[in-house]
């Protein structure tokens, strides 16, 4: 099934007081292009995020939003600078010498003092961490792959349909080619009897020989083979299982290429109308196949 690049996923896991949330946001990209934003002092599960997505997606842009909450009592602590502390008091005890102030200075006063406390993440679970990590990327990856899979559907009934234009459009190319050899015997012969005004008889040995040699260089029956042959792949591809986007644009350039050398050598009005369709359709073919994984 042909999957989109483009797509959304969030999902949340809460295991033992830890609440893991990612949040995938996926755009057209050569390549699988992961990139992170989350909370430093959980870097560590990068590693376990990352496998995961690489081995579900081969292709695309992928932001990777996270959010982490630990709502365990031990998450948090509060330090004591004691030598500020000390610092305070002692500054405090000499103001009141000299001043003859009483030292009624408390606690909790003291603790509220400037840059005294601070308060601290505790040292995480990495283990526990990565688990829960692990448990909500998962479900994010499969909101993911499921709208992907969803624009995806609709992508490989668009390129199904313009593939089956291009069968519609060799088909009359084919009709029309044997045509072009029989006009430009009747072409050849008006020209040589105008010339020679019926003085000389028409050699119909040479003409034969030249008209064989016109149909020789102006055949396309190659190139038409060819075309019906990569959008045949073009179809096994967009109903396969496994990702196809490089496949596909390879095939729509070698489309372009046999349509190419159709025009070059069709050497006829009416193919090279029927050719600049066919290109004008591959050139749409091109935008879409951009999006495919």
């Amino acid at each position: 099934m042909v999957s989109s690049m483009t797509g959304f996923g969030r999902a949340s896991a809460v295991e033992d007081g830890r609440e893991f949330t990612v949040e995938l946001k996926s755009v057209n990209h050569r390549y699988l292009d992961l990139n992170f934003r989350m909370p430093r002092h959980i870097g560590f599960a990068e590693d376990v995020l990352r496998r995961a997505l690489t081995a579900e997606l081969s292709r695309g842009h992928v932001e990777i939003y996270v959010n982490y909450r630990n709502m365990r009592s031990d998450a948090r602590k509060v330090e004591v600078d004691t030598a500020l502390l000390g610092e305070y008091l002692r500054a405090a005890r000499e103001a009141a010498g000299v001043y003859g102030l009483k030292d009624d200075i408390q606690l909790a006063r003291a603790l509220s003092l400037p840059d005294v406390t601070d308060i601290v993440e505790a040292e995480e679970d990495r283990e526990a961490v990565c688990a829960v990590a692990l448990a909500a990327v998962t479900k994010a990856i499969e909101e993911l792959k499921k709208m992907r899979a969803l624009e995806g559907g609709r992508l490989a009934s668009d390129l199904c349909l313009r593939a089956k234009t291009l069968l519609e459009i060799g088909e009359k190319i084919a009709l029309r080619a044997p045509l072009v050899v029989e006009e430009y015997r009747l072409k050849l012969t008006e020209r040589i009897e105008t010339l020679l005004n019926g003085a000389v008889e028409v050699d119909r040995t040479r003409l034969a020989t030249e008209v064989a040699l016109f149909a020789d260089k102006a055949s396309i029956d190659e190139e038409l083979v060819r075309l019906k042959s990569h959008v045949v792949q073009t179809e096994l591809l967009l109903n396969g299982s496994e990702p196809a986007g490089r496949k596909l644009d390879f095939v729509v350039q070698e489309l372009n290429r046999e349509f190419n050398t159709i025009g070059s050598k069709a050497n006829d009005a009416e193919i090279v109308k029927l050719v600049i369709l066919g290109k004008a359709e591959i050139e749409k073919i091109r935008e879409q196949v951009q999006n495919i994984e």
